[in-house]
């Protein structure tokens, strides 16, 4: 399965040479405490050579001087979530190509998130474009959502059949049992019926009064 995802990412990169070559990496991309599924991620500089000495690898085309540039001879390295294996070629292409998208705002410097790398910005959306996905604005993570047209998919028949050989596994999806659950903090009402919920410590720090019937929100109880 890793030798296919090589060979996706270097078809990738035979139709977009500025993506560079990166160590492809396969785990789990659920059981954090933060939850939620994470179906790929691109980090920079992440691996380096041991024996720079080495000649290229067949399938990747990683050699002693394919990193050598502004990041010091290292290597990005692509994250490629288990979980996500099960949505079959198409899904796993998409996750590729927009890593790819990320790794290409890497090369040419672009910042194209923001907080912490969860908000892909109008700048990831021109790469993703530009890569041949979709992706739709998603009010939590920005432009993140990816989809493949049509037109990607045929681009890329060899590689979706390769894929299609190889992925037979995925990874069993994990919960996080760390601990309970934390409470929601209850909601509050105000003198007319109308309900809000804030942090408790927002609610500490003043009274929050109601315009309509000048009362002040109470945490309602249980």
């Amino acid at each position: 399965m890793v030798a296919a995802l090589e060979r996706a990412w270097a078809d990738i990169r035979g139709r977009h040479p500025e993506v560079p070559a990166a160590v492809i990496v396969v785990g789990a991309g659920s059981g954090t405490a933060a939850g939620g599924l994470k179906l790929g991620h691109f980090a920079a500089m992440r691996w380096q050579h041991t024996h720079p000495d080495t000649g290229p690898d067949a399938e990747t085309g990683l050699d002693a001087g394919v990193g050598a540039g502004p990041d010091g001879g290292r290597l990005p390295e692509v994250f490629i979530g288990g979980e996500g294996l099960l949505r079959g070629p198409v899904g796993v292409l998409g996750t590729l190509l927009h890593e790819a998208a990320h790794a290409l705002a890497h090369v040419r410097g672009i910042k194209d998130t923001s907080r912490q790398g969860r908000w892909h910005n109008a700048r990831f959306k021109a790469l993703a474009e530009e890569l041949g996905i979709t992706v739709a604005k998603d009010p939590r993570i920005g432009w993140s959502p990816t989809t493949v047209p049509g037109t990607t998919t045929t681009a890329y028949t060899n590689t979706l059949a390769g894929l299609a050989g190889a992925l037979r596994l995925h990874r069993a999806v994990e919960i996080d049992s760390t601990g309970p659950a934390k409470k929601a903090p209850p909601p509050c009402v105000c003198g007319c019926g109308r309900r809000i919920r804030v942090a408790p410590s927002v609610l500490a720090a003043g009274p929050i009064t109601c315009g309509i019937c000048d009362t002040t929100f109470e945490p309602e109880e249980d």
